[in-house]
């Protein structure tokens, strides 16, 4: 296969994992988007990164986002090129907000309009790609599909589900001055957890989709109005309280929101928390007086976006 464009541009949204009980399984996208644009040549990569990351993501070949690309162009048997790329980032790093994904799915997705194929590489070819690469499909598919996800790994392949939250629902998001290592958040999970925990997470993620859902009613009225039990629906039983040894400070923070009755959470990996219900202005400013930065932040009703400039200026 061939490159059929010289230039492509991508966006991709932040996405948040897990969302309380939905361990390595639900996510949703975010509007706070990194945008990056490539030029293909004859030349050797170069790469200028603006925003988060810039001076410590690598600026060669071993960029995440190039190393995705170069994956997605094999894939499809296209020629490997030289890049220069422009990368506008602007969600967290290590802070739980998706940003190793969106950056896999983003050279994915590039590899694509490279190509100007896109059934040769369609979103469920990229979804096992950057499946691959990040080692679990929660944070990929809401950055490809947009929306809330169910994503799981079936015999062969992962897999996943899309459907739209409630349009009046905007997450709210509490971003710390420190980062956290995936890999280090992992390593404190136990490998067996209590059978009455995994039962109750195994609800609680159930009603967390129910409640998400358009034609959800209460059993016993005819009562569509089923926000109230957001609150059960994030609780957590699996992996959250694991962690507090290397993210005490967001485990305090969900402690302080939950009481407060706000359905609080550890975004992903953390030490990222977030809210799915509503946070008043005193919480909000006592929260940011401790060193948090808060954000509002509208789920993002689509993935990917692509651009296709008559004039690109990489």
């Amino acid at each position: 296969m061939q490159l059929r464009a010289d230039f492509a541009r991508v966006s991709v949204p932040a996405t948040s994992a897990n969302l309380g009980p939905g361990f390595d399984c639900l996510g949703i996208a975010l509007d706070l988007r990194d945008i990056v644009s490539v030029h293909a040549t004859a030349g050797p990569t170069s790469i200028v990164v603006e925003g988060e990351g810039a001076g410590t993501v690598s600026e060669g070949d071993d960029n995440l986002i190039v190393r995705a690309m170069r994956v997605g162009l094999d894939h499809v048997g296209a020629p490997q090129v030289g890049v220069r790329m422009h990368c506008h980032n602007v969600i967290p790093h290590s802070r739980g907000l998706g940003s190793s994904a969106s950056a896999v799915v983003a050279g994915l997705a590039l590899a694509r309009e490279l190509i100007r194929d896109a059934e040769a590489l369609d979103d469920h070819t990229i979804l096992q790609l950057a499946t691959h690469m990040e080692g679990h499909p929660d944070n990929v598919a809401p950055a490809i599909e947009g929306g809330m996800t169910v994503a799981w790994m079936g015999d062969d392949d992962a897999q996943a589900l899309r459907f739209e939250p409630p349009a009046s629902m905007t997450p709210t998001v509490f971003i710390p001055d420190f980062p956290l290592a995936t890999s280090k958040a992992r390593q404190v999970l136990p490998d067996v957890v209590p059978y009455r925990d995994a039962v109750a997470n195994i609800s609680r993620a159930a009603v967390l989709v129910a409640v998400m859902s358009d034609n959800a009613r209460t059993v016993g009225s005819d009562d569509a109005d089923i926000s109230r039990w957001l609150f059960d629906a994030t609780e957590d039983h699996l992996h959250q309280e694991y962690r507090r040894a290397v993210m005490e400070p967001s485990l305090a923070l969900v402690d302080w929101l939950r009481e407060a009755g706000v359905a609080a959470v550890v975004s992903g990996a953390g030490p990222t928390v977030m809210a799915l219900n509503h946070v008043d202005d005193d919480m909000r400013a006592s929260a940011q007086r401790s060193g948090w930065t808060v954000r509002s932040l509208a789920v993002s009703g689509d993935g990917i976006r692509t651009d296709r400039p008559q004039r690109p200026n990489v």
